[in-house]
């Protein structure tokens, strides 16, 4: 690290030593935090916080919270609902006109994420929240956040499912949908660097599996950016996951997909060959990408 990174991770260590919050009570679930995060005092030294799953809204008491949860007005997260299957629903919240929810929302993931999230600076990001919806309202299960505009062309800043909720496929559905996003962008994402070590094995099952899903049926020389226009998946992406099964070569000066059937096989009979247990219906999506508004020009005299 350079001497400025360095010092701001060293910083970072010492305020997040000590996790105050060692539980949250948030719907039915109770559940053990894992990480420090930045609440405001009176409510980060607790050693329980109750949070609506709803408006997250943080208190400190029980007897509030039960009383909040039967006078909270909202039964959904904040934003346009824009995707809705069966009993999944997706919310798009933009951080500037939904600030505090997105707070809220960046405070809770916090306590389940190392790094990565964005407690105050939210206005340059858009959020979508992951719900299952019954008679009651529309249940948080998780959530990523992807800048407006991001110079590295990534389509996910942050991603988390909620524990309560992990190892049931919501990972790889919200990773599907930030690609769905994407080709709807007509552009090729890529999540935020690095990647949490869940996030890291969730996003390698899910690129091994759109990729040999393609080279399984394909015949003949195939190339990195055939794949990228195939799968949507950044070419870098695809050769970290093409290296780690060994089916790149570096030759010549350039990537070469070296794959056999035998090769095929094995990978398709390993762990990594998942089938989603969730999937996106593109058909189902009701949205379409914002405007881009390009800088006037001002014209001398």
């Amino acid at each position: 690290m350079d001497t400025t990174t360095a010092a701001l991770e060293a910083e970072h260590e010492a305020i997040t030593t000590v996790k105050y919050i060692d539980r949250i009570q948030f719907g039915k679930y109770e559940v053990d935090t894992w990480y420090f995060s930045p609440y405001p005092e009176e409510y980060g030294k607790q050693s329980k916080l109750f949070i609506c799953e709803y408006c997250l809204k943080y208190m400190r008491l029980e007897k509030t919270y039960r009383y909040h949860i039967g006078d909270c007005p909202q039964r959904q997260p904040q934003g346009n609902e824009i995707y809705r299957k069966g009993t999944i629903s997706i919310f798009e919240a933009d951080g500037k006109e939904h600030k505090l929810y997105c707070q809220n929302l960046c405070l809770l993931a916090k306590l389940f994420l190392d790094h990565k999230t964005h407690y105050f600076d939210i206005e340059q990001f858009l959020f979508y929240t992951l719900c299952e919806v019954d008679k009651n309202g529309a249940h948080l299960l998780g959530y990523f956040s992807k800048e407006k505009d991001s110079l590295e062309g990534n389509n996910v800043a942050c991603i988390l499912t909620l524990p309560p909720f992990q190892r049931q496929g919501y990972g790889k559905l919200l990773i599907a949908f930030s690609y769905e996003l994407s080709r709807l962008e007509k552009v090729v994402g890529s999540p935020k660097k690095p990647l949490s070590d869940l996030g890291r094995l969730c996003y390698r099952s899910y690129w091994s599996y759109e990729i040999l899903k393609v080279v399984s049926v394909t015949r003949g020389i195939i190339r990195i950016t055939d794949l990228t226009s195939m799968t949507g998946i950044a070419p870098t992406d695809i050769i970290s996951t093409l290296q780690s099964m060994n089916m790149v070569k570096y030759w010549k000066g350039q990537h070469v997909v070296c794959v056999t059937p035998k090769m095929v096989r094995e990978q398709l009979a390993s762990p990594y060959f998942k089938k989603p247990r969730l999937t996106i219906d593109p058909t189902a999506i009701r949205w379409s990408p914002p405007t881009k508004q390009t800088p006037s020009t001002k014209v001398k005299k």
